[in-house]
């Protein structure tokens, strides 16, 4: 089988339960696969070289360029495509096959990067209508670059870019999906969403990078990006508008969870003092 030209990039830190089946689902499929570890402490790094992934050190020295970023200057650098991969993902087997009919059909690939669905779980379901997110997860590096707001002194991110997308053009939506499938206790998206929190409110303080963040992201989050009530509009976007209420239970839980990251945000934000919008 013919390998894709494609180098999958997979940032970690404490991925144990998730790795071996992230690595396993690429190994076969790309040209070569490299977990980006940040001094993980399980065995994230054992279980992705036992299933034939390099390996690779990251600290974060506090500045400029951020994970990804790096990833795109110094991970095997011989190859122009690099797919970043969450330590919980896999593509799916369409998307594989979307791959294959763009990169091995012998003509030059015009789009800098391209736009990639997520297939997400939440609480042990799949969701199938009310989860929207889209990954600019597909990037030729000498044509895409993640930006750089001035956002080193918020709170939330640390060492991995915050909620944006990196820049390129053009750029094509792939119609297959990355699979999201986290196996951590739901206790672990509450704890990361709480830090991630942190980074929205203080964006709320600092409007000159909030519009810098802003023009990163993709049309609807632009949108949503201005929207007020944002609690009450996330709520009814998932699981009104995306009839998110098919998802059954899971639906409901995610729709809730989704609207409570909302409005942590507004909370933190008006807390802090920042401008009214933020709600």
């Amino acid at each position: 089988m013919t390998v894709l030209p494609i180098v999958v990039a997979i940032p970690t830190k404490n991925e144990a339960a998730n790795i071996a089946g992230t690595v396993r689902s690429v190994a076969d499929h790309f040209t070569a696969v490299v977990v980006v570890d940040s001094d993980s402490t399980d065995d994230t790094r054992a279980l992705a070289e036992a299933e034939g992934a390099q390996v690779v050190p990251y600290r974060w020295d506090g500045r400029y360029p951020k994970k990804k970023q790096w990833c795109l200057e110094n991970v095997r650098t011989d190859i122009p495509w690099l797919l970043f991969l969450d330590g919980d993902e896999t593509p799916s087997p369409a998307l594989l096959a979307e791959l294959r009919r763009i990169f091995l059909d012998g003509r030059a690939v015009r789009p800098a990067a391209f736009d990639i669905p997520l297939g997400y779980w939440f609480g042990g379901r799949r969701l199938r209508y009310g989860h929207t997110i889209v990954k600019r997860a597909l990037l030729d590096r000498t044509r895409a670059r993640f930006p750089e707001p001035d956002d080193l002194e918020a709170p939330g991110m640390g060492e991995q870019e915050g909620h944006y997308q990196p820049l390129a053009d053009p750029v094509h939506r792939l119609r297959a999906t990355i699979e999201h499938k986290d196996l951590d206790p739901v206790r672990t998206w509450f704890e990361r969403h709480n830090r991630y929190s942190d980074w929205e409110a203080w964006l709320e303080q600092h409007p000159d990078v909030r519009e810098e963040i802003r023009v990163a992201k993709t049309r609807q989050g632009q949108l949503f990006h201005r929207a007020p009530f944002k609690p009450l509009l996330s709520f009814a976007y998932a699981y009104v508008y995306r009839r998110g209420f098919l998802d059954g239970r899971a639906g409901l839980d995610y729709a809730l969870a989704m609207s409570f990251y909302r409005w942590q945000i507004a909370l933190k934000a008006r807390e802090a003092g920042a401008p009214p919008h933020a709600d």
